[in-house]
C-alpha cells in the first residue's frame, strides 16, 4: 500500500522541532521511519440495485455497498518473526448523508504473529478459517444479494486462528471461538479444522466447523444474538482449477437437519476485464425446500485504484419461496463503482 496523506502529516509531525534540531536526518533514515509507519487504506463502494419478486414488490435502491476504512501495521519482533495487526471498520452509510453517523461499525480488528518456520497464529475478528476455505463462490460477488452461503455459525469474532505453512502445498488451519459466560447461551468453545492441498494448477480444501457456540458471528448482524439452529457439525470441500485466464470453483457443503449447499463457478480474465457466471444451490433437510440462483457478472478495472460493475442474479425455487403464494422468482440487477486506495 502506498503511505496516505495521513501517513505522512504524522511522519512530518514526528520529525519536527526538537528532533531536527538536535540531529540532520538523512534520506535514509526518513525512509526507514517512513516504513515504519502503518499503513492506512479504504475504499468507497456504491450500487444502484434493483430487485423485483415475481407476484410481489419491485424496487429501486441506491446504497452504500460496504464502504470502508482501515489501518495495518507489521514489524520484526525477532529474526524470522514478524508481528502484526490490522483494524477495519466500516458502516459509513456513504450514499446517504442524513442518516450516517460516521464509521460505526467493526469489520476486522486482531493481532498476531507470523514466520517461515511455523506459521502464523492470530487473535480477534476476522474472516473464519472455514469460510477463506471453503465458502468462496457466496463471497466472491459485489452485491451478492441472492447468493447462497453455507449454513455455518462459527468465525469472525472472538477467534483465536492458526495457518500452518505450507508442506509441499499443505496448508492446515485451526480455529478456536472463545464465548464466556457473558454470552448468549452460555460458556462454549465451537472449532474448525480446515486442510487445503495446492499442485499446479489445482487447489482442493476441506473443512469442518462444530458450530458448538450460540453467537451467528458470520451471519448478518440481526442474527449475532441468536442461538444456532443445532450443533451438528458442517463440512464443505472445494476444488479450484486455474487455466490461464480461465479458473472453475466446485463446492459441497452440508450440515445434519439442516441442508446441503452445492455451488460451480467459472472466472474469465480478460486484460483490464472480469466475468464471472455461478449456480447456486440450496436443499433443505427438514422441509425439502429447495432454491437456487444463477449469478453473472462482468467487471472493468477503470484504473490501479478504480473498478466498475455490472452483476445480474436470478433467484428460483419452491413456491413461497420469496414471500408471494404460487411463485418462485426474484431477479436483482446491481451496478456498482469501487475507489480503493
Amino acid at each position: 500500500m502506498k503511505k496516505t496523506l495521513i501517513a505522512s502529516a504524522i511522519a512530518a509531525a514526528t520529525f519536527s522541532g526538537s528532533v531536527f534540531a538536535q540531529s540532520e536526518m538523512s534520506a535514509a533514515e526518513l525512509a526507514a521511519k517512513m516504513d515504519s509507519m502503518p499503513s492506512v487504506y479504504g475504499n468507497i463502494q456504491y450500487a444502484l440495485i434493483h430487485d423485483n419478486v415475481e407476484g410481489g414488490d419491485s424496487s429501486l435502491d441506491h446504497r452504500d455497498n460496504g464502504t470502508t476504512l482501515g489501518v495495518k501495521h507489521d514489524h520484526e519482533v525477532a529474526p524470522g518473526i514478524t508481528g502484526f495487526f490490522k483494524l477495519e471498520l466500516e458502516g459509513v452509510n456513504a450514499n446517504n448523508k442524513a442518516g450516517s453517523n460516521g464509521i460505526d461499525s467493526l469489520d476486522e480488528a486482531y493481532i498476531g504473529v507470523k514466520g517461515d518456520s511455523f506459521g502464523q497464529v492470530w487473535i480477534g475478528s476476522d474472516d473464519s478459517t472455514y469460510e477463506r476455505a471453503i465458502d468462496t463462490i457466496a463471497n466472491f460477488y459485489e452485491a451478492a444479494d441472492l447468493s447462497i452461503g453455507g449454513s455455518y455459525d462459527t468465525g469472525e469474532g472472538d477467534m483465536i486462528q492458526y495457518m500452518s505453512p505450507s508442506f509441499g502445498g499443505l496448508t492446515l488451519g485451526a480455529a478456536v471461538q472463545v464465548n464466556g459466560d457473558s454470552k448468549v447461551g452460555g460458556k462454549s468453545y465451537p472449532y474448525q479444522l480446515s486442510a487445503t492441498y495446492a499442485v499446479d494448477n489445482l487447489e482442493l480444501a476441506v473443512a469442518m466447523d462444530s458450530n458448538d457456540g450460540s453467537l451467528a458471528y458470520s451471519k448478518d448482524g440481526d442474527q449475532a444474538s441468536e442461538l444456532s439452529v443445532n450443533n451438528e457439525n458442517t463440512y464443505g470441500v472445494r476444488g479450484t482449477y486455474s487455466a490461464g485466464d480461465l479458473s472453475f470453483t466446485g463446492e459441497f457443503q452440508t450440515r445434519k437437519d439442516v441442508g446441503d449447499v452445492f455451488g460451480v463457478q467459472g472466472v474469465y480474465v480478460m486484460g483490464a476485464n472480469q466475468f464471472a457466471l455461478s449456480y447456486e444451490m440450496f436443499s433443505a433437510d427438514n422441509n425439502g425446500t429447495d432454491n437456487d440462483t444463477v449469478t453473472l457478472q462482468a467487471l472493468h478495472n477503470v484504473s490501479d485504484h478504480m473498478y466498475v460493475y455490472f452483476e445480474g442474479y436470478l433467484g428460483g425455487g419452491d413456491d413461497n419461496a420469496y414471500g408471494v403464494a404460487d411463485e418462485s422468482e426474484r431477479s436483482v440487477a446491481a451496478l456498482g463503482a469501487v475507489y480503493y486506495f
